[in-house]
């Protein structure tokens, strides 16, 4: 069966739409990640006494623990705000898939 043009282009932008659905999940899991390492890094920290130590750079430095908690909540917040931008991203890509799906199977059965 020989598939016309224009679903063939629709074929070629549906692989487009997945490969940046797989690039927003990728991205999705790394922020993820560091999100649970900042909650995390955050739990361990109001547990601490007094001062904590903060690695920055190659050197590990003396803190104030409300001064760092303040930073993990900052960074925190920051993924939290990524994780959700690329929650919608993923939600329009997942329509716009399912869309040029539809229309795709749509083509074919008419070439039939």
């Amino acid at each position: 069966m020989k598939i016309d043009q224009i679903t063939q282009e629709k074929l070629q932008e549906l692989q487009m739409a997945e490969q940046g659905m797989q690039n927003i999940l990728m991205q999705k899991q790394a922020f993820q990640m560091e999100l649970n390492e900042s909650e995390s890094a955050i739990e361990e920290t109001k547990k601490a006494e007094d001062d904590v130590y903060k690695i920055l750079g190659n050197i590990m430095i003396k803190a104030k623990k409300q001064d760092v908690l303040k930073e993990l909540e900052e960074k925190k917040n920051i993924f939290s705000l990524r994780i959700k931008t690329l929650e919608n991203q993923e939600k329009m890509f997942s329509e716009k898939f399912e869309k040029l799906k539809s229309d795709i199977e749509k083509e074919l059965k008419k070439q039939k």
